[in-house]
């Protein structure tokens, strides 16, 4: 090892400090890695197992004319997250509302119901349906006539099949009078209605209103159901 004398008269040994700036950095180089070693593993090591994977969201087509007063009144169901109104069951694509009420297209007027499984289920979302509908009545529903404004159940599936037929024979014990014309029938393509149709209720109440009061939609519900 050389030994060398500093400006300040003192021996130094370069070799020596060379050996410890090497070891030194060798260290602080270590602890660097440890330190960035734990910081990835300690979110893993204490986040705990992942959050349980919550069901999809389900779908129910019904038609029970007016879309507008169908889209109004299931949006107040608890567990709802959209109700859309649109047209099914027709023979023509991309069917407009002329399209519709020219009873051309065989389309219904029909609303698309969105829900979480996990508040509500298919069989409640039924149970409010038949209250909403005259569902003695299968030449329209109250001040509008034609088949685009019959009352139908569109089924996505076996499943929602055996719920609506359970649920219709359930809600004929409820009738005050007549008897369900209701059919359930197999879904197709659901096609979104115009924007204008949309939220119709909540974007021009006063319309909506008088237009409700004056077909005797209420009144009519109050005779079948009570």
């Amino acid at each position: 090892m050389l030994r060398a004398v500093s400006r300040f008269g003192v021996p130094t040994y370069s070799g020596h400090l060379r050996s410890l700036s090497g070891a030194h950095m060798n260290r602080r180089f270590t602890l660097i890695l440890a330190a960035l070693a734990a910081a990835f593993v300690a979110p893993f090591a204490f986040a705990g197992p992942p959050p349980a994977k919550l069901p999809p969201l389900e779908t129910a087509v019904f038609a029970g004319g007016c879309f507008w007063c169908m889209e109004h009144d299931m949006k107040g169901i608890r567990g709802v997250i959209s109700v859309e109104s649109g047209y099914t069951g027709g023979h023509v694509d991309h069917p407009s509302y002329e399209d519709v009420t020219s009873e051309t297209s065989g389309h219904y007027e029909s609303v698309k119901v969105t829900f979480d499984p996990t508040k509500v289920d298919y069989g409640f979302i039924l149970s409010r349906y038949w209250k909403l509908v005259d569902p003695t009545d299968d030449g329209g529903q109250f001040c509008d006539r034609g088949p685009s404004y019959r009352p139908a159940i569109f089924v996505a599936n076996e499943v929602q099949r055996r719920a609506a037929e359970a649920s219709k024979l359930e809600a004929q014990k409820q009738l005050k009078q007549g008897r369900i014309l209701v059919p359930i029938l197999p879904l197709k393509t659901f096609w979104p209605a115009e924007e204008y149709h949309r939220d119709f209720a909540e974007r021009n109440r006063d319309h909506y209103e008088r237009y409700r009061s004056g077909c005797g939609r209420d009144e009519r519900l109050r005779q079948v159901w009570g």
